[in-house]
């Protein structure tokens, strides 16, 4: 029999089962689809060597009016903004105690009691000790005076600390140490953290995922919620709010400074304390606060309305009293229980309760802007599950994936049951979308069913129409725009050595090779399968794109008899930019091809492989029956 070409429908199809899915791509990992053809995904590296605090769940880039490109990135813990080679902390202070702290040490433990009446911190919170003089040994006023995270709480006034020196080191007192750090004592405590890991009954989702009261809750606040922050420009500063917590400002022209509430700025009135999600809208340049706290007998209330959006005068992030000499105002959304999130598109912003999707558009005064509902029956997964594209706006909902570009369109996906049936429902929050427009790709990033850490994404070729799959942890993302690469958020081997790494650069990971990158097809056969095959030979083509000196991948021919039988590997090859082909001896009724690369311990380090398959020809001949 003569050889035969095989060109592979673009897209992994995992929708039927391995046999089904013939004249296809059944799996992959690290694999993108371009011109209808599998290549190797980009690599990343470091952005910059510095590490930052608490899980990224949030980036932002923009340019200052002088030129100078920012970065806001909040973590759990932290709201920082990158300055050159490293990170300003401005996380915003929630309390100053004044003259009111003093410590108790223990002769031979690092631990240190403090105590603070009502501090109101809670375990990992962060204070900032100044004002304290030696406890008589080797707890110095050196050794007070700085950062500290909070290590457990012991009561409503009290707290412990691990005493260190400046480098971090341990630092354990002597029996010397019985003063009490003087009368002085000052301690700036910043905001409350988050959540790092959703817990049930804790906020949204305390019902069933999907069911019932999935998505209710009595009450919400920054404590009960997985720590998401919402950060968008207004002009060269930056608005910020915590999920169910504050809203803060941060002023571009005081760099090394602190966010500050809302509330602080010069000629606030009634601006929102808590809500859910900030951001300004397009051309007409209004604060937008979507679950805001209502304006209640002339004040603010406090607490989260769920349901609330309200806006501030336009161009003035200071004023949010309606009058009739601005525009400032709120309306509500009548479908649903709360917002889940929102996002600036092209004229108008989209907002998304738990059962709705509203469209906010600026139509002048006196109402400024109008609130349409658009479709009853979508949500978003999570309030970072939907991007902006050339394309429209994409999201991923509860069990689907969807479009909008004037009208709601589900998008057919070919990887649907692979994704949503091993989903971390309860880690649902988690789940965030990312754009790369140099390649027409969006995606999801989110947790697998036995993981409360994302460890997956899913990507759609919005031109091509194709679904690709992979493992990869990242917690937030920034597509090029700014910079000329996307930049994401990932985790480190502790809570305070996380990383921002650039994306496709080289094909590497940071310096080392991509580990378990691979495409393989779905079984093929000879007819019905009735006759056994004998594929004695393979001429690939395969185009390398890496710079690396060791440009090989494996080739693997794996066979079956039946569906239900499990794939055994008859043979894996080498291959090079130079081979011509080959051969193989593999009888089976059902046979699949896969490529991969990676560093297998015996053939090198293979670092700078870039990939892409075109059409595989195989040599296959007919071979009895049994």
């Amino acid at each position: 029999m003569a050889l035969q070409k095989f060109i592979f429908n673009p897209g992994i199809n995992k929708e039927g089962t391995d046999y089904t899915a013939e004249g296809g791509w059944f799996d992959g990992n690290l694999v993108r689809f371009r011109k209808g053809f599998p290549e190797k995904i980009g690599g990343w590296e470091k952005y910059i060597t510095e590490t930052y605090d608490g899980t990224g769940r949030k980036l932002l880039g923009w340019v200052a009016l002088d030129g100078t490109k920012l970065l806001a990135l909040g973590t759990r813990t932290k709201l920082y903004i990158q300055e050159g080679a490293g990170y300003d902390d401005i996380t915003p202070i929630r309390k100053t105690s004044t003259n009111s702290i003093t410590f108790a040490a223990v002769n031979g433990s690092s631990t240190l009691t403090v105590t603070d009446s009502s501090h109101g911190a809670a375990k990992g919170d962060f204070v900032t000790i100044s004002g304290a003089v030696s406890l008589g040994g080797n707890i110095t006023a050196e050794v007070l005076n700085q950062e500290y995270e909070i290590a457990t709480i012991v009561d409503t006034n009290s707290y412990t600390i691990t005493a260190k020196d400046t480098s971090g080191a341990a630092v354990t007192a002597n029996a010397s140490d019985t003063g009490n750090g003087g009368s002085g004592v000052d301690g700036s405590y910043q905001i409350n953290v988050g959540l790092d890991v959703f817990v049930a009954g804790s906020g949204f989702g305390a019902g069933a995922w999907g069911a019932g009261g999935w998505g209710s809750t009595s009450a919400i606040s920054a404590s009960n919620q997985l720590r998401l922050w919402s950060l968008d420009s207004f002009g060269e500063d930056l608005l910020s709010c915590v999920r169910g917590g504050g809203i803060f400002y941060w002023d571009y022209t005081s760099f090394s400074s602190r966010a500050l509430p809302l509330t602080s700025l010069t000629g606030a009135n009634l601006a929102p304390t808590v809500g859910l999600q900030v951001l300004v809208s397009d051309v007409d340049r209004h604060a937008i606060v979507l679950g805001a706290d209502p304006i209640v007998s002339g004040a603010r209330s406090g607490s989260v309305d769920p349901l609330l959006v309200a806006f501030s005068d336009q161009e003035n992030a200071a004023e949010w009293e309606p009058l009739s000499t601005n525009t400032a105002g709120s309306l509500r959304c009548s479908a649903g229980s709360q917002i889940i999130g929102g996002l600036r598109a092209r004229q108008e912003t989209l907002i998304w309760t738990d059962v709705a999707l509203y469209s906010l558009q600026f139509i002048g005064p006196p109402l400024t802007f109008g609130l349409n509902l658009i479709n009853e029956g979508v949500s978003l997964i999570g309030p970072n599950a939907v991007v902006n594209t050339p394309s429209g706006v994409f999201w991923m909902d509860k069990k689907g994936f969807y479009s909008y570009q004037g009208a709601v369109q589900p998008l057919s996906c070919s990887v649907h049951s692979y994704v949503f049936d091993d989903l971390n429902e309860g880690q649902a929050f988690q789940v965030f979308g990312f754009v790369n427009k140099q390649f027409d790709e969006v995606g999801w990033f989110y947790c697998s069913s036995d993981s409360d850490l994302v460890n997956r994404y899913v990507a759609y070729n919005y031109l091509e129409q194709t679904w690709s799959i992979g493992q990869l942890s990242r917690t937030a993302w920034l597509d090029e725009g700014i910079e000329s690469f996307p930049r994401a958020a990932a985790y480190g081997s502790d809570s305070n050595s996380n990383l921002i790494y650039k994306h496709e650069t080289g094909f590497d990971d940071d310096g080392s090779p991509m580990d378990n990158v691979f495409i393989e097809s779905a079984d093929f056969d000879i007819g019905e399968g009735e006759d056994f095959q004998f594929v004695r030979r393979c001429i690939p083509d395969v185009k390398f794109t890496g710079d690396g000196e060791n440009q090989t991948i494996n080739f693997v021919l794996k066979a079956r008899n039946f569906p239900g039988n499990t794939l055994t590997t008859d043979q894996t090859s080498t291959i090079t930019s130079t081979t011509t082909k080959v051969d193989t001896r593999a009888r089976a009724r059902q046979a699949v091809v896969r490529f991969e690369s990676d560093d297998d311990g015996t053939t090198g380090v293979r670092t700078g492989v870039g990939f892409r398959i075109g059409g595989t020809r195989l040599d296959i001949q007919p071979n009895g029956r049994r």
